[in-house]
């Protein structure tokens, strides 16, 4: 205990140390610019610097001899909102507060409030349209529509950028008593919530601002679409109208059964969610966690989260994306917090000490490989550990106020963080805005939450751990790994995603021409930016040994990898037997029994391939996988294709095919009545009719018979 405590406060003083280096270094190089350029050591001043496109939408140029907030600039609308208005509103509560205690801040007389208010009434431009989504940017002098606010001309608009205005506004209407400000924000979110999917109940992540029609219909929790969601259960949190909280629910149900597949955050199409549309994910989707925890769904949280750290272990930091084989897609690294901010919210609800060591990981990280003299700097590519010259007020806003918080006891705070909600930019807001007050329903914990989440989880380590455990082979651990080869400039941008870890949805690897009946997969080609779809032929699984006798056909998916079954004339026949343990992610036990059997895995935990070779190297003479989600079927689900791990398999040389659970679950039946089973593998078209089957084995029997006369010799005796 006695160096657990040491640890902490040692934890803290560099924690202090390094937003000292950081913020020290911005007012030391930077001030009164918006960015330190830590490489460069200097300040980013708009117009001095090489443009870099939307990403300068950020800076407002506002901060020149004294803070001004009527220059000649066009700005970001969602950007200002959470970086510089957040900004003003916590800052403003803060030093309210020290006011009120008395001895520190007499001299406020809430000029910090006001500058909000006039920030507010510079970005109300915005919202002048039909519709009442904002326009993606504004000048904070002119407008929108004026001919000198070069602006105005945009139609799209993200689902976040328009979604993530509720906090900050509606705190800037109770705080100055000008409802104008919310009631823009809510309108904006009452059009993202009647036009999203009513199937699906998703939303797409680009719409137009004027006739409210989705333009990028791709739907998920990261990059476009995350702090829409994030608000709406922070807007039920800090204004206690139950609206926010039923949208909310309502949307996390469709994310839970659409978007969901633990540990993995995919993205969809809104109008067909069971279509995957991407390979790979963002790093912004990493605050997903925190807000489950919010939501009160631990188990998902603690998936994701395990799945995240596991990434930071192979490649230091969260590339900017990577693909579902936790290979870099972009390997940018722009020092975001997100990752740490979840890491905080599951610490403070389960307090495993496994979040502080992940918090420890995440400190050393910063130190080792991105803090330079003059700060810390992103990472170019996290490949190459190369540096850019860039850090985000971001970092400094969140990380660091994460990861003291990470470390610090409540009761060591000089306040009750219970007491205030998070902004998406770490902003503090104070629950005691809500004109409302509902009670914590008790009896129903996980759909009406209470801020504090230790009324929904008491500290209890093992729970986490046992979640956690799950995923001990998710990043291939005990094998070795092999990074990507590059093979062009324009190669493994995409890579062949491979089915693997705790349940990833097999539709949503596929794309099937329903109409024709057609079965088919997405598969990425290795050297090219566009998918390849390959014809997926339904194998089957035939029960051929008594009472069955070829009638009982259950429909399977072939495999990318192993022994090719449309190339075998007779298929492969065997007896079944079950695999221990029954995921074969670990080396298999009982291996004599297994030997010459055909094996039964479960699916989930690891990658298929590592599953084939501990079942090749026990002996088996093929592989029938058997997924893991209760339910699934191959009547509702369309068929896959099993893919390999972007390396070599040309070592795996035994059949393999996929059964969904339904189909699995008439096999296990078969087995656990009649003990001894033998089956079938073979292409579906070659299967065998039940006469077609006796015939069969009446030919292999005489041709059995006639090879034990003819090893006897011409003078053998029948």
């Amino acid at each position: 205990m006695l160096l657990s405590t040491l640890l902490i406060t040692s934890l803290l003083g560099w924690i202090i140390e390094m937003f000292d280096h950081a913020y020290g270094s911005y007012m030391k190089y930077a001030y009164p610019a918006d960015e330190l350029m830590p490489l460069s050591c200097r300040g980013r001043v708009r117009g001095q610097e090489p443009n870099r496109g939307d990403i300068d939408d950020s800076l407002g140029k506002k901060a020149m001899t004294d803070v001004r907030l009527d220059n000649d600039v066009v700005v970001s609308v969602f950007e200002t909102n959470i970086r510089v208005l957040g900004g003003l509103l916590g800052a403003h509560v803060m030093a309210d507060l020290l006011r009120q205690r008395g001895g520190r801040m007499q001299w406020y007389r809430d000029e910090l409030l006001h500058m909000a208010k006039e920030l507010g009434h510079r970005l109300l431009p915005a919202f002048n349209t039909t519709s009442g989504l904002p326009y993606p940017k504004v000048n904070l002098r002119y407008g929108v529509l004026n001919p000198l606010s070069r602006t105005g001309t945009e139609s799209d608009t993200c689902t976040a950028c328009a979604g993530t205005m509720i906090l900050e506004f509606a705190a800037l209407s109770r705080l100055s008593g000008d409802s104008i400000f919310e009631e823009h924000a809510r309108k904006a979110l009452d059009v993202l919530w009647q036009r999203r999917q009513k199937g699906s109940d998703l939303v797409g992540t680009v719409i137009n601002i004027h006739n409210e029609e989705w333009v990028r219909r791709e739907s998920g929790v990261g990059a476009g679409i995350d702090s829409y969601y994030e608000y709406l259960m922070k807007a039920y949190i800090l204004l206690g109208d139950n609206v926010f909280l039923d949208r909310f629910n309502i949307h996390y149900s469709a994310i839970m059964k659409y978007i969901s597949q633990p540990p993995l955050l995919l993205n969809v199409h809104m109008h067909n969610p069971t279509v995957s549309v991407r390979s790979w994910m963002d790093s912004l989707l990493a605050f997903f966690p925190g807000l489950q925890v919010l939501r009160g769904d631990l188990k998902p949280a603690i998936e994701t989260h395990e799945m995240l750290y596991q990434v930071t272990k192979q490649h230091k930091f969260l590339p900017e994306a990577f693909t579902t084989e936790f290979r870099v897609h972009w390997g940018q690294h722009l020092l975001r917090p997100e990752f740490a901010e979840s890491t905080y919210y599951l610490y403070k609800a389960t307090g495993d000490p496994y979040y502080l060591r992940v918090g420890q990981s995440i400190v050393e990280k910063l130190n080792a490989y991105a803090r330079v003299p003059c700060g810390f700097a992103a990472v170019q590519d996290v490949r190459t550990g190369t540096h850019e010259d860039r850090m985000d007020s971001f970092f400094l806003a969140e990380m660091f106020k994460y990861l003291y918080l990470l470390f610090t006891d409540k009761s060591q705070l000089p306040i009750d963080i219970d007491d205030y909600i998070f902004t998406t930019e770490a902003h503090l807001l104070p629950v005691s805005l809500s004109t409302t007050q509902p009670p914590c329903r008790e009896e129903d914990l996980f759909t009406h939450t209470c801020p504090s989440m230790e009324t929904l989880f008491p500290n209890n380590p093992s729970f986490a751990k046992t979640i956690r455990d799950s995923y001990k082979y998710l990043t291939g651990v005990g094998r070795t790994f092999n990074a990507p080869k590059r093979v062009s400039t324009v190669a493994l941008l995409f890579l062949v995603s491979c089915e693997w870890v705790s349940g990833l949805k097999p539709e949503v690897r596929s794309v099937v021409a329903t109409h024709f009946k057609l079965y088919r997969v997405k598969l990425v080609a290795e050297v090219s930016h566009t998918a390849e779809e390959d014809e997926v032929m339904p194998h089957v699984v035939q029960l051929i040994s008594p009472p069955f006798l070829g009638r009982t056909v259950l429909t399977a998916g072939p495999a990318k990898f192993g022994l090719d079954l449309t190339k075998q004339e007779h298929g492969v026949k065997g007896s079944i037997v079950k695999a221990s343990p029954y995921t074969a992610c670990e080396p298999i036990d009982g291996a004599v029994d297994l030997k010459g059997h055909i094996a039964l895995a479960l699916r989930g935990e690891c990658m298929f391939v590592v599953k084939a070779r501990w079942l090749q190297q026990a002996g088996a003479i093929g592989v029938i996988f058997i997924d893991h989600r209760e339910g699934s079927n191959s009547q509702d689900t369309p068929l896959f294709q099993m893919v390999g791990d972007g390396d070599s398999t040309k070592d795996i040389t035994l059949p393999f095919v996929f059964l969904f659970s339904r189909e699995g679950a008439v096999l296990t039946a078969a087995l656990e009545e009649h003990h001894n089973v033998d089956v079938l593998l073979l292409p579906k078209e070659r299967q065998l009719g039940h006469g077609e089957w006796r015939h069969q084995q009446q030919e292999e029997e005489a041709d059995s018979s006639q090879s034990a006369n003819s090893d006897r010799g011409p003078d053998a005796s029948p």
